[in-house]
């Protein structure tokens, strides 16, 4: 059975384009964001293999170099390639990365793609926005729970003044030969030294403050820009503000999955905005002239027609919401809604009745049909 793709990951063909690829990944993120599924040891792996395969296949330089390996008969689909730069690359260990890696680096004499990766890893959060701060965009502090370096040790894990040993594994160069039996014979190639992490160093006396990890977890707060028109389940990413990476190297990014809270008048399609009016059956009738809520504002006046039906949908172009980014903006979409008056009089009923009986059944497209014509 073929090895799974990137591509199979996020339910798309190779030739999907960018947007395409952008909206399987919203989709997935949506579906087991680790905060919609507590406890889900499956939902987690689902959405870091799909962020995996969304940040090479849509990032052009890496996408280009994984086509390459499935097109070569040596690659590995889905796990013998891991971002450039990022938290996904190999333990270092002998077993790590592909074949296809190994051919490549002992003719390249490139062994970067083998060495362990100190770089951050992602952190996904949910954020809550107003139906008001999607709609017009807002700035938020957001509490992040993420690894920092150690201001104890500078972030090099050695206690503070103390010094290196140089790795007796790799004498100090960092990486150590690695011979692996192939179809065309034996290869040797470079790995990352497994003993020393690919540093070539060996701390004497751990940091009290980290135990020698280089990093502390801690709180940090972060102020955050939503754009205006921002949609619920939205997907921002903020480079860089996630796990930070070791000795200088790349940072993890912030994944913020939006939720927007409903709002008591107004639903969202976009840009347009949906709601609902209720107006007289003598408003419906005669026409009459209605005040309609805005979002921004307070309420507009607007000329209803007469003879107006039950469910009929007007539109007040431009009053839904605004992109600036764009220069664009959405509709208001009006529902009128027919109440009936309640608690009549006797007068009232009996006037109604006369008014009734003044109308023929031609007057209505639908109701005249079932109406009851009694001959005297």
């Amino acid at each position: 059975m073929p090895a799974k793709t990137h591509y199979d990951t996020l339910g798309v063909a190779k030739k999907a384009t960018d947007d395409e690829i952008k909206k399987a990944y919203r989709v997935l993120a949506k579906k087991y964001h680790p905060d919609l599924n507590p406890n889900d040891e499956k939902a987690a792996k689902m959405f870091k293999d799909a962020t995996e395969a969304y940040e090479i296949l849509s990032d052009s330089a890496q996408k280009k170099a994984y086509d390459q390996t499935l097109a070569s008969p040596f690659g590995a689909a889905g796990g013998g390639f891991t971002r450039q730069g990022g938290a996904g690359a190999g333990a270092g260990g002998a077993g790590a990365g592909s074949f296809f890696d190994d051919f490549v680096n002992m003719f390249s004499g490139d062994a970067s793609s083998a060495q362990p990766s100190s770089g951050g890893g992602d952190i996904s959060l949910n954020v809550t926005l107003t139906f008001d701060e999607a709609a017009y965009g807002t700035q938020k502090e957001v509490s992040v729970n993420r690894l920092e370096p150690c201001k104890s040790c500078n972030g090099t894990g050695a206690k503070s003044g103390t010094q290196f040993a140089k790795c007796g594994t790799c004498a100090g160069a960092g990486k150590v030969r690695f011979a692996q039996e192939t179809p065309f014979g034996r290869v040797v190639s470079m790995r990352a030294c497994s003993t020393c992490s690919g540093s070539g160093k060996i701390i004497k006396e751990p940091c009290t403050a980290c135990g020698g990890r280089a990093s502390v977890r801690k709180n940090t707060n972060l102020r955050i820009s939503f754009p205006a028109a921002i949609e619920h389940g939205q997907i921002m990413t903020i480079p860089g503000e996630g796990e930070k990476g070791r000795s200088g190297a790349r940072s993890g990014n912030l994944v913020l999955v939006i939720n927007v809270m409903p709002h008591k008048l107004f639903k969202r399609k976009g840009l347009d905005l949906l709601t609902e009016v209720p107006i007289t059956f003598t408003q419906a009738i005669l026409g009459d002239k209605i005040m309609v809520p805005v979002l921004k504002g307070n309420k507009v006046a607007f000329p209803l027609p007469e003879n107006t039906q039950s469910g009929t949908i007007f539109k007040l172009k431009g009053r839904g919401v605004e992109n600036p980014k764009k220069g664009i903006a959405g509709d208001l979409l009006i529902t009128v809604d027919i109440e009936m008056p309640k608690h009549l009089t006797k007068d009232q009923k009996n006037k109604i009745a006369d008014l009734q009986k003044s109308f023929k059944p031609e007057q209505y497209d639908r109701a005249g049909d079932y109406l009851i014509h009694k001959t005297k």
